[in-house]
């Protein structure tokens, strides 16, 4: 009988700061059977806290997104559609070549100005305050005007939208996390549908409606709502705790803030450490074995749930010395708060750009930022990694 570690035996500690539970795992070895904390108490799974056996899980074929094969269907799927984070090649892969066919590099580097332009608004907006919320004022409504207005989300629906996806992802309990799935499966077809009547406008969710490939090939009316619920939602509540973390890690390290005020190039840097350290998504979405397999010698039986922990492998001092220790100066290749394989994160070049663009900014104009109490309380669950506020002052 395998041994299962119960991690909501380890109380909100663990929802506060994991990486000391995850470090006493991989002290015994990379792979183990755990029961996540409620609200995804809902079966035992098998968690991946080693870097090398994460990588190598990441890009394992045999380890499927999508459960339908293993005769599973899941909220959201149930709800919203076939999208990129619960499908598999070759339908992944078709749908991937779609989308980045609209969401283009050059796209994202076209974003740079109007992301400066908001960065300036909101601190327009913070800093004649000399203190306030962090999350509020600043990292959330970046990242959630910049994906509301690259996918033609109108202003006045942006409030309820953020409230909604953030039940969504982190749900405080399963009937509010099904409630946030239905208002998001009835709002994206509205607007779908609203953007199919009114013709192009130029926006991404108008572009993927009429996007095709040299064989026609287009995405279908389910496959559309799936699309703009992984942009949205990835779009911007990986991008808040990004930002957040990030700005909490730098007041945290004084001495490493010091280092980045004296030389703000550094800010590439600071940002890929803060992804390393305590990146956004704690843990990958579920996969499952399609197939027996073997994780490091462990075996894992076909349905098995096997879950990669990001910011886990993250911290594995076999793939980082001193994983513990905050250094924006660390040689930070190799990490996987992005993911690796098929599935490395489509938005990865949005969201750097906006979090180096918010954190350098906002170290400019304000250069006596520190922290002004505690965080709030951290997200539950075990799929993002943030905080609901972040009280600084300046």
């Amino acid at each position: 009988m395998t041994e299962v570690t119960d991690l909501g035996e380890f109380g909100d500690d663990f929802r506060r700061n994991p990486h000391p539970v995850y470090e006493r795992l991989r002290r015994s070895g990379p792979v183990h059977r755990v029961r996540p904390p409620s609200p995804d108490a809902r079966y035992d799974t098998w968690l991946v806290v080693g870097h090398e056996e994460a990588r190598a899980a990441l890009a394992d074929p045999r380890l499927a997104k999508d459960p339908s094969g293993l005769g599973m269907t899941f909220l959201d799927e149930e709800l919203i559609g076939k999208h990129l984070l619960v499908t598999d090649p070759p339908r992944h892969t078709r749908l991937r070549a779609l989308v980045s066919r609209a969401f283009t590099m050059r796209r994202v580097e076209e974003l740079r100005p109007r992301i400066r332009r908001i960065t300036d608004d909101l601190l327009d907006a913070m800093l004649p305050h000399g203190r306030g919320d962090l999350v509020e004022s600043f990292a959330h409504p970046l990242p959630l005007t910049v994906i509301c207005e690259l996918l033609g989300v109108p202003e006045m629906d942006r409030a309820e939208f953020r409230k909604i996806s953030t039940e969504a992802v982190a749900p405080t309990n399963e009937e509010s996390e099904y409630d946030a799935f239905v208002e998001l499966a009835a709002y994206l077809t509205d607007l779908i549908e609203d953007k199919r009547c009114s013709g192009p406008s130029g926006d991404l969710l108008s572009d993927l409606i009429r996007t095709t490939d040299e064989d026609g090939d287009r995405l279908s009316a389910e496959e559309l709502r799936g699309m703009a619920f992984v942009l949205l939602i990835a779009g911007h509540e990986t991008t808040v705790n990004l930002i957040t973390t990030g700005v909490h890690a730098l007041l945290s390290h004084p001495g490493q803030l010091d280092t980045l005020r004296a030389d703000l190039s550094l800010v590439d840097g600071a940002v890929e450490e803060a992804l390393r350290w305590d990146g956004p998504v704690e843990n990958a979405t579920f996969r499952y074995a399609a197939e027996p397999l073997e994780i490091d010698g462990t075996p894992i039986a076909r349905g098995d749930a096997v879950m990669v922990g990001l910011t886990a492998a993250d911290r594995d001092p076999d793939r980082y010395p001193d994983p513990d220790r905050f250094d924006i100066r660390r040689d930070t290749r190799g990490h996987l708060a992005f993911g690796h394989g098929v599935h490395y994160c489509l938005g990865a070049p949005l969201a750097r750009l906006e979090a180096r663009t918010a954190i350098r900014t906002l170290l400019e104009r304000a250069p006596g930022l520190a922290l002004d109490g505690p965080p709030g309380d951290w997200l539950p669950g075990m799929l993002m990694r943030g905080m609901r506020s972040l009280p600084v002052r300046w």
